[in-house]
């Protein structure tokens, strides 16, 4: 590569505008690895070291731990902005686990430049379902204190990020978990492979070990060149034996085809969607999800009830982590998102050739994929009357038939269920039914909009301190103020995505400034949180304040209904809705 051992290394920062663009392009990967970084960030601190997030071409976009060893890191250009790749820093724990696709560690004199050898590095890549590296993680330190465990803590930590690169919808594939430890299956040890037909089109890197596979062969073998079965047989197998004759215990989930809305929304999401709104619950919150969580364990469904972006779904998921057994399915459906022709089946499957376009072999359908977990079911004062008795048969019978078949299946998942319309009224004026009311509202848990928190400034303090943890970006009183001072229409969910813009725009080590805030922060329609708390009659009416802002918002678009959603973090239905 024409680098001499002997030369320094003549690498440098890029710029703060360039890393700022990186970042951005990279906010998947950055969002998805944030629980990982924070879990290794502790120990990082404790252990004088430092824990690294690269792009997949090795540039470093996050980097924290110790301050001592930051800034001897920084000496060596081990910082944000920087590449290190091995044809920009020759051998280096980075650089060499990209080429060589796997964990390595590099200690010392390993490195090929002198200046990097007062560096220990442990990186694993991270590697996407397609076999393509997404990243690296690395954990470095002190070339004179051996880092016993870095290396395994880097490989769990990736580990989990791999697995949940899975929780993505495969459109018409199915998706095969396999182990020789039954024990092991429902962990992020367990091997996953995707078929697309009879090919393998996805696979993680356990499931490639457990058959003995290269990432290369994703996409060029068969699965009767893996098993000793044909692939349609695989929904009636709970084992299968590989070529060499060695069983292995599988779980078998068919694939449901994601369907989008104009405008990309997907009404089936993806496991990953709920991070849009952080998990942050106070006294009366944690109050109430013991209290629901009681309820859900004793067999009876729960219903949340807030306005859009108040976080019903984080809700139901906390639910779900505390009650749910490990490896149990949380399957979510919005149904305001479904087409009314295509609901049905997707909620209740369909045997094959149940209809023109059916699916070969069928589709389980999302009943029966929640089955021993949870059905979250969102929005459900806006599902079909129609739909409303065949769902409550179900829950009445815990059964469901799938179209174009004739024997019913038992089903058993525990039901969460969330709406943002008063259902009360939507019974009265008959557009749901009563009988479905009474036996999805059992226990009702009302979330309150961010406009009735009766500290916003600590709440936004408390939500701030996790969006700038990493990048380490300063926030000034008077912005603080400005931010506690707005009503935010759009609830928690369009708070943190207004805190991510704003920690974005500062960049890495940066301070927000008061012209960082959105137009609609800036520009009236504020409420008084001090003078809302000791009058509350002197305060505007919810419906008032919509109005502001929505007014706001279209006017600092220049009447673009796209981006005033964006800008008020909820969607464009949603909008044109409320615009009605």
């Amino acid at each position: 590569m024409g680098l001499s051992a002997s030369d320094k290394p003549h690498v440098a920062p890029i710029t703060k505008q360039a890393l700022r663009e990186a970042c951005q392009k990279y906010e998947d990967l950055r969002h998805l690895c944030l629980p990982e970084l924070q879990g290794l960030y502790a120990d990082a601190r404790a252990t004088g070291s430092i824990v690294i997030l690269t792009a997949p071409d090795g540039l470093i976009l996050e980097a924290l731990g110790s301050a001592d060893f930051l800034d001897k890191a920084a000496r060596v250009a081990l910082l944000p902005g920087v590449p290190w790749s091995e044809n920009a820093s020759g051998t280096n724990a980075i650089g060499t686990a990209m080429v060589e696709g796997r964990p390595v560690e590099v200690r010392g004199s390993e490195h090929f430049f002198s200046p990097h050898r007062v560096l220990s590095c442990s990186a694993v890549p991270i590697i996407d379902p397609f076999g393509k590296i997404a990243g690296v993680m690395d954990i470095s330190g002190e070339a004179s204190v051996h880092h016993v465990h870095a290396l395994g803590m880097v490989r769990l930590a990736v580990d989990q990020i791999e697995y949940r690169l899975f929780e993505r919808d495969f459109p018409g594939c199915r998706t095969l978990r396999i182990q020789r430890d039954a024990s092991l299956l429902g962990t992020a040890q367990e091997g996953i492979l995707v078929f697309d037909g009879d090919h393998l089109a996805a696979a993680n890197r356990h499931g490639l070990a457990l058959l003995g596979l290269v990432r290369g062969d994703i996409g060029r073998r068969k699965f009767e060149e893996l098993f000793d079965a044909k692939v349609g047989d695989i929904e009636s197998r709970t084992t299968l034996r590989d070529t060499h004759g060695k069983p292995l215990v599988i779980r078998f989930n068919a694939g449901l085809s994601t369907r989008t809305e104009p405008g990309g929304k997907s009404p089936v999401r993806s496991a990953s969607d709920h991070r849009v709104v952080e998990p942050f619950f106070d006294t009366k919150l944690e109050h109430e999800l013991e209290r629901a969580q009681r309820v859900l364990v004793a067999g009876m469904p729960v219903l949340l009830h807030g306005e859009t972006g108040t976080g019903k779904e984080v809700f139901a998921r906390e639910l779900h982590r505390r009650c749910a057994k490990p490896g149990a399915a949380f399957v979510a459906v919005n149904c305001a998102g479904l087409p009314e022709s295509l609901i049905e089946s997707e909620l209740f499957g369909y045997e094959e050739g149940a209809f023109t376009g059916a699916r070969r072999h069928g589709s389980k359908g999302l009943l029966r994929s929640a089955d021993g977990g949870v059905l979250f079911l969102d929005e459900i004062g806006d599902m079909p009357l129609a739909l409303q008795a065949r769902l409550l048969r179900t829950l009445q019978e815990r059964e469901v038939t799938p179209l174009g078949g004739s024997q019913p299946v038992k089903v058993n998942f525990a039901l969460i269920s969330a709406t943002h319309r008063n259902l009360d009224d939507a019974v009265t004026q008959g557009i749901f039914r009563s009988d479905l009311y009474f036996r999805v509202a059992q226990y009702v848990v009302r979330l309150p909009s961010l406009v009735e928190h009766e500290d916003r400034r600590s709440l936004i303090k408390r939500i701030w301190s996790r969006c700038a943890a990493i990048d380490h970006v300063r926030m000034s009183e008077s912005v603080l103020d400005a931010l506690a001072a707005y009503h935010w229409p759009g609830n928690l969910r369009q708070l943190a995505s207004t805190l991510r813009t704003l920690t974005a725009l500062a960049g890495p080590g940066g301070q927000v400034a008061v012209l960082d805030l959105p137009a609609a922060v800036l520009a009236g329609g504020r409420v008084s949180a001090t003078s809302s708390a000791s009058d509350p009659c002197a305060a505007p009416t919810l419906a008032g304040i919509t109005e502001r802002a929505l007014g706001a918002a279209l006017e600092a678009t220049g009447g673009n209904v796209s981006a005033a959603a964006k800008h008020l973090g909820i969607s464009r239905s949603t909008l044109y809705r409320r615009l009605r």
